[in-house]
């Protein structure tokens, strides 16, 4: 790992060697959170050949929105070379009541490259008795091959403008869960093959009522998971799951879970 700057509220400390010849890298945010007005930014190049794991030492918690601030904002942009692998794992973002935020994602993919990502969106504090009180949540995604767009996802919430809890959206539901896993250059007979398995498992992961999976595969380079659920304790195992069978069907080897330090 090097590191070209880093600047407060996030810092990283060394990277971790994985039993695969991958590099394990921890993203602190020192200041426990994120404040009206704050402008992150975290720009990742992974050199060609390069394997790869970031993940985070706690949840992404964003704080009330401050009268006269401007909306908290965090931008990544990413850069997997060629032949490359990337495990991005961060923990949960929570909104908590009042805040506002917009997130935006960019990820290039060079030829042959790998991603796999997961996201998850948690409802706020629900131990304080908030869900969906936030005032605004903007998450904006780009995924580029180097000839083609492979995603393009811009969500906009505002529970107090649409209410959330209506059949059309969240309906019972509180917790998001997304995993999606690119290989540049893959056919899309792999790609069907490939949602099939994760569809099977979906299906097994379902249960009713609780939490609800499903796998589709884009238009080309990849495939997306989704998940709601009404508790994170159906989130993390599932992801962890759905990693495994995407990690062997696309690498033929097994993931390696990132060791956690707080």
């Amino acid at each position: 790992m090097r590191v070209a700057r880093q600047d407060p509220p996030w810092k990283v400390v060394r990277g971790f060697t994985q039993g695969n010849g991958g590099v394990l890298v921890h993203l602190h945010n020192v200041s426990g959170g994120v404040v009206a007005g704050d402008q992150l930014a975290l720009n990742v190049d992974i050199a060609a050949g390069a394997i790869a794991q970031i993940t985070t030492t706690g949840a992404t918690r964003l704080y009330r929105h401050r009268a006269g601030s401007e909306d908290s904002e965090q931008r990544t942009e990413i850069s997997i070379g060629e032949a490359a692998l990337l495990e991005y794992l961060p923990d949960p973002i929570i909104p908590y009541a009042g805040a506002r935020h917009i997130q935006r994602t960019e990820i290039r993919l060079a030829p042959a490259s790998m991603l796999f990502w997961w996201e998850v969106l948690a409802p706020g504090r629900q131990a304080a008795g908030e869900r969906f009180a936030f005032d605004r949540l903007g998450l904006q995604t780009r995924i580029m091959s180097e000839t083609r767009l492979v995603l393009c996802e811009n969500f906009l919430i505002e529970p107090f403008a649409k209410a959330i809890g209506v059949t059309a959206r969240m309906e019972r539901f509180s917790w998001t869960a997304s995993f999606c896993v690119c290989h540049e250059g893959r056919s899309q007979v792999f790609w069907r093959d490939l949602e099939n398995q994760l569809n099977e498992l979906a299906r097994d992961r379902t249960q009713k009522n609780e939490v609800i999976w499903g796998a589709s595969a884009l238009a080309r380079d990849g495939i997306i998971v989704r998940g709601l659920s009404v508790s994170s304790r159906f989130i993390h195992g599932s992801l962890v799951e759905f990693w495994r069978v995407a990690r062997r069907a696309v690498t033929g080897e097994e993931p390696v879970l990132p060791r956690k330090v707080y």
